[in-house]
């Protein structure tokens, strides 16, 4: 029995018009930081609903996020909508003064419809159909899958734009989780997708080197999808096919987003956007760069543990890469809890208002007690009474309050960006290293300097920036070369690493010199690689394994890389080689290019030379950073009075103050310095 039957009528919504949603986008401008949770009204007892709210109210909760992966909650059998449980629950949440993130739960798809029509289940690489035991086991191609999700998104939408606890429409969640289906349907929608795209087998064997192998295709019809169990097709199918999975995936959602609004015009919408899941990794740029998502927004987990950081760094790229170059704020529509560490929750909190956030939202407010996440710890204890993480949110709150006013949420200003591409992730699935962990580090390095750093796509970015970090870029189009080409030439510097500029848009090497369509920005000769181990053979100096030791600027560093591309420069100087192996190698480059300098780093990302490079780049191009702090502190000037300070680490750091500051966190006076402790935040307002 559905909840709704216990409980009274909805109120009627139709006294709420635009002006109070005015009021509300009003309440979503800068001076606001949120704290909320997420929030499942349907797994338990109406009884104790009030009792929630009345602790989520103590504990400073003003945002709740609902309705997630919970379509048969609503809509429990084909057209039948179960609506007065969930109304009431909005009616408490307004009245306790908390906003309501309501998602559109249109995955999972309810069992009901899967019954109804089986073509909308996954079938694997092996031809097998999957029983949908698990989330996220639809195929959201399917015509009959959409028609009753846009069926169910604009019966929630409808009923719920208007109400005025509605902060905001979740747009689905996770759009790039759950696997890749190779069902016939599958298969004849790719084919006519090719069809439209090619036009003739002819153009379509170029593309895919049907010579290969005597794998040329006579006929549409003989195409085949590029997995069969366990064996993939060749790399410019493979390609081709995520491609045609990121187009249907990309149109489904924004199909869906255009859906809210036509419905519900000018109602905040978010989503928590994981399009890079490995699973069925999408596209996600044209809809950042078109600016249709009001707030960016994601899951933000950077692990449990207090002293370890490379999670954090994770999380933060994983907002970066969401938000690329949008400059609204932005919302981690779901926050760790679960087992963190005392004190994880509050340093990840605050470490994320580097980047814009405005919303941590806890993963979850109830421990679940059912389900494949029943011992996933929330901020209630099974049986809803609080526990320790209850009280860190809580002691979020009230800070995040003291410090909302003073220019939050913080609008990063970057003169820093690192280039990302999709097809390039695909693409790079087979090498050592991927496109997307080189773009990781390459994001970390000047995140480790307190230099504010943007995610961009190359082909959408106008490139206002003073460097440009490439990392293992591997597909470059005749687009994203123009876009660098007029980058170095206009004055800008750019820095490329390893792996970048080998492949061109049908994922096939370029039979040109490279770094393709580049090589003479760089001023170099890519002329192949070299495996370190085998190297290391003939090591001079007894380096073993993935050791290489490198001169820059004639300064000593160590770095771990399975490769090395060996470089001829062609009027490139050399500033880096690799020395103690049979010979010195060529290994940084920098090319004066117009007004510009383009530098080659012939390694994957490496903290132990890269940090180097991107660090004379800073000096010189003279970009700005965050306040002169010791290493292991993140700070930003929020404003031009105002400093946010984190000690990410498990020393204290000296504090050095070019006068005297007020804490806004703990009402007390510095001069001349203070000391932050181990894993502590500070406000500060210079006088």
């Amino acid at each position: 029995m559905m909840p709704g039957s216990l409980l009274r009528p909805a109120r009627s919504i139709a006294r709420f018009v635009v002006v109070a949603l005015a009021v509300l986008f009003a309440r979503v401008e800068a001076g606001e930081l949120y704290v909320g949770a997420n929030y499942h009204p349907h797994d338990s007892d109406p009884s104790t609903w009030t009792r929630d709210i009345a602790l989520m109210r103590e504990g400073g909760i003003r945002v709740v996020r609902m309705g997630h992966l919970a379509w048969d909650s609503y809509e429990p059998r084909d057209g039948e909508f179960a609506f007065g449980w969930f109304d009431q629950v909005m009616d408490l949440m307004q009245q306790a003064g908390i906003k309501v993130i309501l998602d559109l739960a249109v995955r999972p798809a309810p069992i009901w419809l899967h019954t109804q029509y089986p073509s909308i289940d996954v079938t694997d690489a092996n031809g097998v159909r999957l029983y949908p035991n698990h989330r996220y086991i639809e195929d959201v191609g399917d015509p009959n899958y959409q028609r009753y999700a846009l069926r169910f998104a604009e019966t929630l939408v409808k009923r719920y734009a208007k109400h005025p606890a509605l902060l905001a429409f979740g747009i689905d969640n996770e759009p790039g989780d759950g696997p890749i289906s190779y069902s016939p349907t599958v298969k004849a929608r790719y084919i006519a997708w090719l069809q439209a795209k090619y036009g003739d087998v002819d153009a379509l064997n170029r593309a895919w080197a049907g010579q290969r192998w005597s794998r040329r295709i006579g006929d549409f019809q003989e195409i085949g999808l590029p997995l069969s169990g366990t064996i993939k097709g060749s790399p410019e199918r493979v390609l081709e096919f995520r491609r045609f999975v990121s187009d249907e995936v990309s149109g489904w959602f924004n199909r869906l987003l255009d859906t809210v609004h036509q419905d519900a015009p000018g109602v905040l919408t978010t989503t928590n956007m994981w399009y890079y899941s490995p699973k069925k990794y999408f596209d996600y740029a044209p809809t950042a760069y078109a600016g249709k998502i009001a707030r960016g927004g994601c899951g933000f987990y950077p692990g449990e543990s207090l002293h370890q950081n490379a999670g954090l760094d994770s999380a933060l790229f994983g907002m970066a890469r969401i938000q690329y170059e949008n400059t609204t704020p932005f919302w981690c529509v779901e926050f760790v809890s679960a087992n963190a560490t005392p004190g994880a929750i509050r340093k990840a909190a605050y470490a994320s208002l580097f980047l814009g956030n405005q919303l941590c939202c806890a993963w979850t407010w109830q421990t679940m007690h059912a389900g494949e996440e029943q011992f996933l710890e929330g901020l209630v204890d099974w049986d809803g009474q609080p526990n320790r993480k209850y009280d860190e949110y809580r002691r979020i709150a009230d800070e995040f309050r003291k410090i909302a006013p003073y220019g939050f949420p913080y609008q990063p200003h970057a003169d820093v960006a690192v280039a990302f591409s999709f097809p390039s992730q695909i693409a790079s699935s087979s090498f050592p290293e991927s496109h997307e962990d080189q773009a990781a580090t390459a994001f970390s390095v000047p995140l480790h300097r307190n230099v504010d750093t943007r995610i961009v796509d190359l082909t959408l970015s106008p490139l206002r920036y003073k460097l440009l970090i490439v990392p293992g870029l591997a597909i470059i189009d005749e687009a994203s070369a123009a876009k660098i080409r007029e980058f170095v030439r206009g004055g800008g510097t750019v820095v490329m690493t390893s792996y970048s500029a080998i492949l061109d848009e049908h994922h096939q090497v370029f039979q040109t010199t490279l770094p393709g369509r580049l090589a003479d920005v760089f001023g170099i000769r890519v002329a192949s690689y070299e495996q370190t181990p085998w190297m290391n053979e003939v090591s001079r100096d007894d380096a073993h394994g993935n050791t290489l030791h490198v001169s820059y600027h004639d300064v000593p560093r160590t770095v771990e890389s399975p490769r090395f591309d060996v470089i001829e420069p062609k009027g490139a100087e050399v500033i880096g080689r690799l020395t103690g192996l049979d010979r010195d190698y060529p290994i940084v480059t920098s090319n004066h290019f117009g007004a510009g300098t383009a530098i080659y780093v012939g390694l994957p990302a490496r903290d132990g030379l890269l940090d180097a490079v991107v660090a004379e780049s800073i000096d010189k191009l003279k970009i700005g950073t965050g306040p002169r702090v010791p290493a292991g502190v993140m700070a930003r000037k929020i404003d031009s009075r105002h400093v946010l300070y984190l000690n990410i680490e498990a020393t204290p750091k000296r504090i050095p103050l070019s006068g005297s500051a007020r804490s806004i966190l703990h009402d007390r006076k510095y001069a001349g310095e203070f000391t932050l402790e181990p894993f502590e935040a500070e406000f500060v307002e210079t006088e």
